[in-house]
């Protein structure tokens, strides 16, 4: 299997550490995989760049730091602007299309953009956008398993929030599917 480098990026307070913690869960726990998990974060507790590195493989991941990623999940424009040009020359980009605007990107990009803060909203909890990105993650990059990533989340997350997360992390994955059809229907 091959390796695969995940940068995930935003601001403080967005669930960015987190989101890439239950990425790594997902693959080592709930789907026999080796991953690993670096982070980087301003001195202030919210607000400040924030970015979550995640490397998962078949193998033992022996250099856990992401060098080029396969996919960028940007859920701010300043981290996007951080780590755009930094990506793999067929990287996978996932946005939040309300809060990022992207640049022109070379032709094996592929770029999918979700209304993860307006769908957080809409469940009354701005705060698990992170888990709606990262539901909308899984559908389009289908590099785990929907099972995986959604066992993942529900051991987690605090205590009492597991049913808000599952309804987060499934309206991501939805919007993910049903965007992919559209991709596939209009090519």
């Amino acid at each position: 299997m091959a390796v695969t480098e995940i940068r995930i990026t935003g601001f403080g307070g967005q669930g960015v550490i987190l989101c890439g913690y239950i990425i790594g869960k997902a693959a080592s726990i709930f789907n026999d995989q080796h991953s690993t998990l670096t982070q980087s974060f301003g001195p202030e507790a919210r607000g400040s760049a924030c970015s979550a590195q995640v490397i998962i493989s078949g193998e033992r991941v022996l250099y856990p730091y992401v060098t080029a990623p396969d996919i960028l999940i940007a859920m701010s424009k300043d981290g996007y602007l951080t780590h755009k040009d930094k990506i793999a020359e067929d990287c996978i980009i996932v946005y939040d299309k309300d809060l990022v605007k992207l640049e022109k990107h070379g032709p094996k990009v592929k770029t999918y953009g979700v209304p993860a803060t307006r769908i957080a909203e809409e469940l009354g909890r701005k705060i698990v956008l992170n888990i709606v990105m990262l539901g909308f993650f899984g559908a389009v990059s289908e590099i785990l398993p929907r099972e995986a990533l959604r066992k993942a989340v529900e051991t987690s997350v605090p205590s009492g929030t597991e049913g808000l997360n599952l309804k987060a992390f499934d309206k991501g994955f939805e919007y993910g599917l049903s965007l992919k059809k559209e991709t596939v229907a209009t090519a």
